[in-house]
């Protein structure tokens, strides 16, 4: 089992900081949004994102997977009420030359050992693709 610590404190009514190891983040916790700072979904999105790119770090070393890059982008379908995501949409990104049959298979990988992907499919919708970058 491995644990994870996060921490986050009110700096002020615009808004807040995380914490961890020795990154920090700040919060857009301003009722009336902030431009310079990522909300909580689109830091949950972010959070999704960086499980993907992780993934493809991981596993490209496993199936001898040749990318010149890769970007992952996300959309969060949020409903009013009550207040919560109903579909999140992504498009991974690869620049590689590998066949269609070897994105598929990274695809499936990034997916299946994603701790993120993981626990947010469980209970929202996930819905995209992985596609060659044109």
């Amino acid at each position: 089992m491995t644990d994870y610590r996060v921490s986050a404190r009110r700096i002020d009514s615009h808004g807040s900081l995380a914490v961890a190891k020795k990154a920090e983040i700040v919060l857009d916790t301003d009722l009336a949004g902030r431009s310079d700072a990522m909300n909580p979904v689109e830091l949950l999105l972010s959070a999704l994102a960086a499980c993907m790119l992780k993934g493809i770090e991981r596993v490209t070393p496993l199936l001898q997977f040749q990318l010149q890059g890769a970007e992952v982008y996300l959309e969060g379908i949020r409903q009013d009420v009550p207040p919560k995501l109903t579909l999140i949409r992504y498009r991974i990104e690869v620049d590689s030359d590998e066949t269609d049959a070897r994105l598929d298979l990274l695809h499936r990988n990034v997916l299946k050992y994603g701790t993120i992907s993981n626990t947010l499919s469980a209970a929202v919708p996930l819905e995209g693709s992985l596609i060659r970058k044109v």
